[in-house]
């Protein structure tokens, strides 16, 4: 017997954030150590849609007091899982991180992708959360858990605002 699944068709959920940003950062000094510090600096962003319009594309700038970090995401949408994957890939890291898998629950507008990977040595998993989702504005956030998802710690925040 076949289970019938009705779920939607989430191609399009990143198309709020097709076009130019501005972007303040806050990031975690130090993760999984009980860190409070935290830095804050600006960037831009700037996405776009590729694909036939099923995928999407993000460079970054990051203005921070160490120099420029450019990096890029690129987003995949899964038409049979209904998921999304997305790859992040920084300046001088050579690859693709492993990605982070998920999708948007449309009742409250929040997209929220896991992956499992390492932080020096342990293993972890890994969190984003796209939220607050209006024409103009948008947050992102990510967050590791060393207790399988029991408890999560926050260590980078972007609010991004939409460049007129």
């Amino acid at each position: 017997m076949t289970e019938k699944t009705n779920k939607r068709d989430g191609s399009r959920d990143f198309d709020f954030y097709v076009g130019s940003w501005n972007v303040h950062h806050s990031r975690l000094r130090e993760r999984l150590v009980g860190c409070t510090d935290w830095e804050e600096f600006d960037g831009t962003s700037t996405a776009f849609n590729i694909l036939g319009n099923t995928a999407n594309f993000d460079e970054s700038t990051m203005y921070r007091k160490g120099g420029q970090l450019h990096g890029m995401t690129l987003r995949l949408y899964d038409a049979k899982s209904h998921e999304w994957s997305l790859y992040w890939a920084a300046t001088g890291s050579g690859q693709l991180d492993i990605p982070m898998v998920g999708s948007f629950d449309t009742l409250n507008g929040t997209g929220k992708f896991y992956a499992h990977e390492t932080h020096q040595g342990q293993h972890v998993y890994s969190r984003f959360i796209w939220s607050k989702i209006t024409p103009t504005s948008v947050r992102w956030e990510q967050a590791l858990s060393v207790d399988g998802g029991e408890t999560w710690e926050t260590n980078w925040i972007m609010e991004s605002t939409r460049v007129s």
